[in-house]
């Protein structure tokens, strides 16, 4: 019979998997407005990349060769992410306006895929366990903080604008608990490199509430002046 330990490891890191769900699929309506314009118009695909190699890093960690015991729900979560981000860079690809960022994808995509064989090999090829863990967990770690800060320039646009229409609620309060879920399975787990940046990602997520609850009141009291573009 199951622990009482591990029924709560698992039950964090499922939960902390369906939230980040929401946020995979958060780049949808903008991908229907792509395939019906069949144009990327103005949207940029360097953050679905930037995703992606951060999704394959942190599959990397969770995988059992290279974690004590493996993080499976780590495995899961990243695995599912990095699926999303190969389609909507694909989609990306191929409603490009110009053979031009065709080609620049292609090729930040190949670079991307290099950069990981390095980590995976290096990490294979020159360290054992526990050093293995260290530095595949300090390479995650610094991935995940990177995308965790990725927000602070809308919500600094937000503050200047005092508009929200850039910061989807639904989108913040996803991060937030998906980072709370999985704050409290790296805490389970004594997982420094799991809780560390997502405790940092429940914090940033707090300031995206924050700063919606406050600056909704005043946008939704005036009209916009500036159209969505994702």
């Amino acid at each position: 019979m199951s622990s009482l330990y591990d029924i709560s490891c698992f039950a964090a890191g499922l939960a902390g998997n369906i939230f980040a769900l929401a946020l995979f699929l958060s780049p949808v309506p903008t991908f229907k407005r792509v395939v019906k314009a069949k144009s990327t118009e103005r949207f940029d695909g360097l953050p679905y990349l930037l995703s992606l190699l951060n999704c394959c890093i942190c599959l990397w960690y969770g995988l059992p060769w290279v974690s004590d015991g493996g993080r499976a729900l780590v495995a899961t979560v990243n695995g599912t992410g990095a699926l999303f981000q190969l389609a909507y860079i694909s989609l990306f690809v191929f409603y490009a306006d110009s053979r031009s960022t065709r080609l620049k994808i292609m090729g930040l995509l190949a670079l991307e895929a290099f950069v990981f064989a390095i980590i995976a090999h290096a990490s294979i090829a020159f360290f054992d366990q526990p050093a293995r863990q260290l530095f595949v967990g300090s390479v995650s770690m610094a991935s995940l903080i990177s995308m965790f800060a990725s927000p602070l320039a809308v919500m600094g646009l937000v503050i200047r604008t005092e508009c929200v229409e850039f910061m989807p609620f639904y989108l913040s309060l996803s991060t937030f608990l998906m980072s709370a879920f999985f704050a409290m399975y790296g805490f389970l787990l004594r997982d420094f490199f799991i809780y560390l940046p997502n405790v940092i990602g429940v914090i940033l997520g707090a300031m995206q509430l924050v700063l919606y609850a406050y600056y909704s009141r005043k946008w939704k009291g005036s009209e916009s002046s500036a159209p969505l573009l994702a």
